[in-house]
């Protein structure tokens, strides 16, 4: 009589060779490149498959940066461009990306998921690129990114993200994170005092004497908020470094 052995080693024998039929001709379909890589990674123990992906985690990262600051360099980030950005975004609106087609109306709802790309129309997606390379450049931008501002006092802009959504954010460099706890009202009152697993983003910037930077960075996370992040409020303060008292402190409710 057979048993459960035997019948598997009969359907083994039955379907092995149509399964390497198969698998023969979709590796032949593929790249060279790719198929080394995977030949490479069978052949490689944990720990080293471990340091290959970082590897190519660290390349990645890498290559998003020189294209950030390729793309900040032609923002030509000045007073100009500057005033021509508030301007245009200071009272941005969810309702108004909306209605300019840029943010498709079944996005989540504010509070709810973060908002992905197929969310956002091609042109939305643009902005939402274009606000996050002011808000480097407005944040760390220098001479040798075509920044140019006289910087003449030193501001730390603090911000409170929720842990699953900071990916948004994280493309800004010298950053401080601490991790805490908030609780969350809801406006409805049926999800009250629920604990969030937050972020706190602490980045020193340099601020103008017309206090206009300040302003272009909460219009640039206005955008962001709006776009991706997708928060009722996003928490923030600006506060001078060199009082760094309550009394100097600016607090901001991004909508």
């Amino acid at each position: 009589m057979s048993n459960i052995e035997s019948i598997v080693r009969q359907i083994n024998r039955e379907f092995v060779p149509q399964f390497e039929e198969k698998l023969r001709a979709i590796l032949a379909a593929q790249d060279r490149e790719w198929l080394i890589e995977q030949i490479v990674r069978l052949t490689l123990d944990a720990h080293s498959l471990e340091e290959m992906d970082r590897k190519h985690v660290q390349d990645a990262e890498n290559r998003r940066r020189e294209e950030r600051v390729a793309r900040v360099k032609k923002l030509n980030l000045g007073m100009k461009n500057l005033e021509l950005f508030l301007a245009r975004y200071k009272g941005i609106t969810r309702e108004k990306l909306v209605a300019d087609k840029l943010l498709k109306g079944d996005a989540p709802a504010k509070g709810g998921d973060a908002i992905g790309d197929s969310f956002r129309t091609d042109e939305g997606n643009k902005l939402l690129q274009y606000a996050k390379d002011m808000l480097f450049g407005l944040l760390f931008g220098d001479p040798g990114l075509n920044v140019d501002f006289n910087r003449t006092q030193r501001e730390l802009l603090t911000l409170t993200v929720p842990g699953m959504k900071s990916e948004a954010l994280n493309f800004m460099k010298a950053t401080t994170e601490h991790r805490a706890l908030g609780t969350w009202q809801d406006p409805k009152g049926s999800a009250n005092d629920m604990r969030a697993d937050n972020i706190v983003l602490e980045i020193e910037y340099g601020e103008i004497e017309e206090e206009l930077i300040g302003n272009g960075i909460v219009t640039a996370l206005k955008l962001i908020n709006n776009l991706e992040v997708n928060e009722e409020i996003l928490y923030g303060r600006m506060t001078e470094i060199e009082q760094s008292t309550l009394v100097s402190q600016k607090l901001m409710k991004i909508q």
